[in-house]
């Protein structure tokens, strides 16, 4: 799918490219050739204004590209009269022009054209005609060099086309790469989504059936109450699990649910440190506060707690046994920082940046613990929702998250 993207962007990018360049060039071209016919005019009306002087001179050029191009030429009088018209060469660089079959086939073509200035193609040549009662002038200059020229022109125009379409279709590949990543990410988050979603539901309901078809197969009065309690218990961990995947999909659709008040961020991490006391104390942890007093935000009380109460819970899983778990909150720079730590091994780096993924633990042994591995991503959203931030740090000391958001005005 994303390969397919990339093409259509770069095919899509490359039709314009190529539209573009096509204009210009025929633009460019028919512009010159205009220019070039223009001066190959001026050159006529200047052989056939000094053909009847005598004087004429040897050679008439015009400037192309800071250059001057001589033009072969030569020019003719037709004498009418008697019904019978001659033709003298009067001047030009041509030789031994006349009384050929040349140039009565070249006059021939000219004087039935009845046109002031025009071509006789066969022999590629400009004519420019005059009219003086008993005798037509004629100039002729040869097409060959002005044709040469806009040939050289377009073939230099074309190899520099080229190159800017090479290059053109390199920043395109490129382009079409760095646009669709963000796509590309996107689409690789949401096939692991369901792949881990599909694999965290599918323990459940293995439970949920065996227990059903074992209940099914027992009479009434031999059904063990336990069977009866495990889909409960696995009915409720689903249900916890579609809760959070639909906070986590509200998030990616942008609706926001929180409606910002007035909150003691104080008041809310003493309630949550009260909440996880006995917990930590179950799991043979000591859990520490050193909380400063009055610190107010402007915040959703409820969806705060859910996000200090998922660090807790966090923090309390994967703590060293035995450590101390450290919930703090301080301010400093107009801001709020709260920072929950547990002791233990560190967290290599490269997995400390997917911390925040959907479905993913840092703890190779997945089932270990329970929970879905979207705490932290809840957690992460909850924060982005406030305006603020939360990151990760490890080392041999401890692991902490850190979650700041700006204080009260």
């Amino acid at each position: 799918m994303i390969k397919k993207l990339r093409l259509k962007f770069v095919a899509v990018c490359m039709a314009m490219v190529t539209a573009i360049l096509s204009m210009v060039l025929f633009s460019v071209y028919t512009a010159v050739e205009r220019n070039v016919e223009e001066l190959s005019r001026q050159v006529l009306r200047r052989v056939i204004e000094d053909s009847g002087l005598g004087r004429a001179p040897k050679e008439y050029g015009l400037e192309f590209g800071g250059d001057r191009v001589f033009l072969p030429y030569f020019t003719v009088s037709v004498l009418r009269g008697g019904g019978t018209d001659t033709a003298y060469v009067t001047g030009g660089t041509y030789d031994n022009l006349e009384n050929t079959e040349a140039l009565s086939a070249i006059l021939l073509d000219c004087l039935n054209q009845q046109l002031p200035e025009g071509v006789v193609k066969s022999y590629g040549l400009r004519y420019l005609r005059r009219d003086n009662g008993p005798y037509v002038k004629l100039a002729f200059v040869d097409m060959t060099l002005e044709q040469a020229m806009l040939q050289d022109m377009m073939r230099s125009y074309l190899f520099i086309a080229v190159l800017a379409f090479l290059l053109l279709l390199g920043v395109s590949v490129l382009l079409a790469w760095w646009t669709t990543r963000p796509v590309e990410r996107a689409w690789k988050q949401q096939r692991q989504f369901l792949s881990d979603a599909s694999h965290e539901l599918k323990t459940p309901l293995t439970v949920i059936l065996s227990n059903a078809e074992l209940l099914e197969a027992t009479p009434m009065d031999e059904r063990p109450s336990r069977w009866t309690d495990n889909i409960l218990s696995e009915a409720r961990q689903m249900k916890n699990l579609v809760e959070e995947m639909l906070t986590l999909a509200r998030a990616d659709n942008m609706t926001h649910t929180v409606t910002l008040s007035e909150v003691s961020l104080s008041d809310v991490a003493e309630d949550c440190a009260l909440a996880f006391d006995p917990v930590a104390f179950e799991a043979g942890k000591h859990l520490a506060e050193a909380l400063s007093e009055n610190v107010m935000v402007f915040g959703d009380r409820d969806r705060l707690r859910q996000l200090v109460s998922i660090l807790l819970d966090n923090a309390i899983k994967y703590g060293a046994p035995g450590g101390t778990i450290t919930l703090s909150l301080q301010t400093s720079d107009r801001q709020a920082k709260l920072t929950v730590s547990n002791p233990g091994p560190p967290i290599p780096p490269e997995q400390l940046r997917r911390l925040f993924q959907r479905f993913y633990r840092a703890d190779a042994s997945r089932g270990e613990q329970s929970g879905f591995g979207l705490g932290l991503s809840i957690a992460a959203v909850i924060a982005q929702e406030h305006r603020g931030s939360l990151r990760a740090e490890s080392d041999h000391v401890s692991t902490r998250f850190i979650f700041t958001l700006p204080l009260r005005k």
